[in-house]
């Protein structure tokens, strides 16, 4: 039996999709590139952005041409529509056959199987709340898939920030005991796995979950010990990364973590949303923008002068939330500037279903700002942080770096000299500020999980060129990891966004 998977929206999804193929394997189907010949397609799908299950019915209608040619085929709804949804999708698509939750991912072979018997159509969207579980990856098909791999060690959430839906698609948190997380992180760099990222809806919340212990929005988070105890169990990493955290959990414990362990690259991703003290009390965000800057001015003050090298912050942004001023978008425009962000997302605001902002609008509180408006807002925001990015990348060039390379690179400048010379193939990687990085090595080199220095010699708009500071001949010529696999033939539009 065969499956095609589509996934949208953030790195959570991908994760849960990547654990949906190890279960469905562990059952004996195979992935397939033709939808025509699947068994089984799965939307795992996101609920971030406005509209996402208009959006998605929309796509569901292509295949019920496919549905009626093939009664056997089975077609399934998964991820943060799915849970928002639940049975509701089942009627507004009568030919959908599962509505399937991310915490019910592990029964998505027997579900299947009870569909394929003549079963009727079913949702299962419940949250393993009395018992939080952890689907593993394996970790050979991990390191075939990629350099770097996932390892969720939380999820929900419990921040409640008014224009999010996630607490009620993904519920309440739950935290990873430390010993199933090193485990698997070290599974999978016994494997081959070069670089692992954290997840988490709030990943630096996370503490140990012991017997008798409450989760609750005091709990003092307990993740730089958990950051230590990876770092010391696993020292063959290479590298660890975490995604994403939320400022008011940038503790003292973890800024010492972040300039103590080299395991720990000189970048972090910390969501700030907006500039304006006034919308980050609307959004219950929990901390002012000068305690945002003071956090991330201390991280970076504790990195450089323990460890000599200046740290880098990326972060998310949101234009248009209800209400927002001219003033208050100004100040956004302010904070890239004074933060200096080596790179960002910004997103106009979607109304969700079910949140406090959308109830702000509603009850007259806040008005909803025009298309319009927002439009010329995140365009005038993008530009503030291209240009904000472009003077980091410039002030980079003539330094040296290192870089864990991925993948031969898909990039190809318009002229000549833009590209490999004759012999050679470009390759792509990530510095450890988490800039993309493009050097040139001979075919017979295998550069993949190699973790190598760079001389940086240019700046592109979004990326760096540098030269390897190794000899050739010196280059690894390992097999290189199979390449991830596409996720199927079906062109579809999308339907959500990171978060």
């Amino acid at each position: 039996m065969r499956y095609v998977i589509q996934t949208f929206g953030c790195q959570m999804n991908v994760h849960d999709s990547e654990r949906i193929e190890d279960v469905l394997a562990s059952a004996g189907w195979a992935p397939t590139e033709d939808a025509a010949l699947a068994d089984l397609v799965l939307f795992n799908t996101c609920s971030v952005r406005e509209k996402a299950e208009q959006k998605l019915l929309s796509v569901l209608g292509t295949l019920r041409a496919e549905k009626e040619a093939r009664p056997e085929l089975v077609i399934a709804v998964a991820g943060c529509v799915a849970q928002q949804e639940g049975e509701k999708l089942l009627r507004r698509a009568p030919h959908l056959d599962l509505v399937l939750g991310p915490d019910n991912i592990p029964e998505l072979p027997g579900l299947v199987a009870h569909v394929r018997g003549g079963g009727a159509p079913l949702a299962r969207t419940v949250f393993d709340l009395a018992s939080p579980s952890f689907l593993s990856a394996h970790p050979e098909r991990a390191a075939q898939r990629a350099v770097s791999a996932f390892v969720t060690v939380m999820k929900g959430c419990d921040e409640r920030c008014t224009f999010c839906i996630v607490p009620t698609t993904r519920g309440p948190e739950r935290y990873r005991p430390a010993a199933e997380v090193v485990a698997e992180v070290k599974a999978l760099v016994d494997a081959g796995t070069a670089e692992v990222t954290l997840l988490g809806q709030t990943v630096n919340s996370w503490y140990e979950p012991l017997p008798g212990r409450e989760p609750g929005m005091h709990t003092p988070s307990e993740f730089a010990v958990l950051l230590r105890r990876i770092a010391a169990e696993v020292p063959a990493l290479e590298r660890l990364r975490y995604t994403s955290p939320h400022p008011r959990h940038l503790t003292p414990d973890l800024v010492a973590a972040h300039a103590e362990l080299l395991v720990l690259p000189a970048h972090v991703h910390l969501p700030v949303q907006s500039g304006s003290d006034r919308l980050l009390k609307r959004m219950t965000r929990r901390y002012t923008r000068a305690e945002y800057v003071a956090r991330t001015t201390a991280l970076r003050d504790a990195v450089q002068a323990a460890r000599g090298e200046p740290l880098t912050i990326s972060s998310d942004f949101i234009v248009g939330f209800p209400g927002e001023t001219e003033e208050d978008f100004r100040e956004t425009l302010s904070l890239v500037d004074e933060v200096g962000f080596s790179a960002a997302f910004a997103f106009k605001y979607s109304p969700r279903p079910g949140t406090p902002a959308l109830r702000l609008v509603e009850s007259g509180q806040a008005s909803e700002l025009g298309e319009d408006v927002k439009d010329e807002r995140l365009s005038r925001l993008l530009a503030a942080i291209d240009a904000s990015q472009r003077r980091h990348l410039a002030s980079l060039v003539g330094t040296r770096t290192s870089v864990l390379f991925e993948a031969p690179s898909k990039e190809r400048g318009p002229a000549s000299e833009d590209r490999p010379a004759p012999g050679m193939v470009r390759w792509k990687g990530r510095s450890a500020r988490h800039e993309i990085v493009h050097v040139d090595a001979p075919l017979a080199a295998d550069l993949a999980g190699a973790l190598l220095p760079v001389a940086i010699r240019q700046a592109n708009a979004h990326s760096l060129v540098g030269e390897l500071e190794v000899p050739m001949s010196a280059l690894p010529e390992r097999m290189a990891p199979a390449p991830r696999r596409a996720s199927g033939a079906i062109r579809l539009p999308v339907l959500g966004a990171s978060r």
